[in-house]
């Protein structure tokens, strides 16, 4: 929930810095590039020191919570610290298409934003940008704006980097896309991805706990999980549920999405090859049913 707009900005100031620190060598994902990307290399995610963004505009194709009966904020960044081979936003994710935008520039248009009515700002695949984007964030509360945070990440993310988020992100929404590391490996091209995931998922629901709606509906803090249904089960369902049942105080928040198709290299891919299978789908949404704690949400 936002509130206390003072006490954020306080955060937001003491805590910039320490994350432009991480940039260069660059620590602020699993992924430990070290790169110097204030001197302008590029780390895994593609990104150097400069905001590079997609899209920006009212989305209405999120859970509601999210996106509500106004649409939620959405900032798409370009670039991502995973290389899923099934990426269906890969033009953005891996080619990096979209226009440069400074701190500024992006504050405006955050302001824009919630004078159009949006129920927050959300921002898509941050991971990577994370400095990048609170700077913006901060100059916005400075002029005014008192929407909530959403944190909308594939959920390859440092401890580190989130823990100097606690107090400023109101919404985690994370993807649990693996319960197997050499799955994740093999398909997004990282390096222990349940490890990282699982902690990070932990660290949000810390900070934030479970998800908490407005009397619309709308959330207004707290962790949602979404976890995206591959053919064959790829993903291990299953054990993500488990994982969620026995290591988050629970209700816990749940996506599960059956919108899989292939894309980018998918093709090449013989498990992801296909489109999902409406019993694929069903069989997850069984599984999630048999843990009490989950809830499940669209």
């Amino acid at each position: 929930m936002f509130n206390d707009p003072e006490k954020r900005i306080r955060l937001l100031r003491e805590r910039l810095p320490k994350l432009y620190d991480l940039l260069d060598p660059c620590t602020l994902c699993p992924r430990q590039c070290m790169v110097a990307r204030r001197e302008g290399e590029a780390g895994e995610c593609g990104i150097a020191d400069k905001l590079i963004v997609s899209t920006i505009g009212l989305h209405h194709g999120n859970e509601y919570p999210i996106s509500g009966t106004r649409g939620s904020g959405n900032i798409f960044a370009s670039g991502c610290n995973l290389h899923c081979v099934y990426c269906q936003n890969w033009g953005i994710s891996q080619g990096r298409e979209g226009r440069t935008m400074s701190a500024n520039d992006l504050a405006t248009a955050m302001l824009q934003l919630s004078d159009m009515g949006a129920h927050n700002i959300n921002c898509v695949s941050p991971s990577h940008v994370v400095p990048l984007l609170m700077d913006a964030y901060l100059k916005a509360i400075e002029q005014g704006l008192r929407l909530p945070f959403v944190y909308n990440t594939g959920g390859y993310d440092s401890l580190e980097t989130l823990q100097l988020l606690d107090g400023i992100v109101d919404i985690y929404l994370p993807d649990m896309k693996y319960a197997d590391a050499d799955i994740g490996q093999k398909y997004s091209d990282v390096v222990d991805y349940p490890r990282y995931n699982q902690a990070a998922v932990k660290e949000m629901h810390r900070q934030v706990g479970p998800l908490v709606r407005d009397e619309q509906g709308v959330a207004i803090s707290g962790v949602l999980v979404r976890h995206l249904v591959l053919p064959e089960d790829t993903g291990q369902c299953g054990k993500i549920f488990d994982f969620l049942e026995s290591e988050i105080p629970g209700p816990v928040y749940v996506n599960i999405m059956a919108q899989y198709r292939p894309c980018y290299k998918a093709a090449s891919v013989k498990s992801l090859s296909r489109p999902l299978q409406s019993e694929e789908y069903l069989a997850a949404r069984a599984e999630a049913l048999q843990r009490k704690s989950l809830k499940l949400i669209e």
